[in-house]
């Protein structure tokens, strides 16, 4: 599965706070050089776990009001959501073993 970009605040309510399954976000954006490193970590994470996680992509400059809702001060800065509610989040650019161990969703 690919990830899925919510740019918009309904598109994040139905892709993000109503899923059925946790959704790992990633607040970016497309002048971001550290974002656009992390970007193939979290594509290959979406990849491996089709069924048992969704990544969605959230731009910070589109999407400011979710941004500023959950104060991503800090890009990337990616959130692990369950049932609609933020659990966990990883900040700045990382393997995707370290990404996946804050938000404690490691193998």
């Amino acid at each position: 599965m690919a990830t899925i970009e919510a740019n918009s605040k309904d598109s994040f309510e139905s892709e993000v706070l109503k899923s059925e399954i946790p959704v790992v976000v990633d607040f970016w954006a497309p002048w971001c050089a550290p974002c656009r490193m992390v970007a193939p970590e979290l594509d290959s994470m979406a990849s491996e776990r089709v069924g048992e996680i969704k990544v969605v992509k959230v731009n910070v400059d589109i999407n400011q009001e979710v941004a500023s809702k959950y104060q991503v001060f800090s890009i990337p800065t990616i959130g692990l959501f369950k049932a609609g509610e933020l659990v966990a989040s990883s900040i700045g650019a990382k393997p995707k073993r370290l990404i996946e161990a804050d938000l404690g969703i490691s193998n």
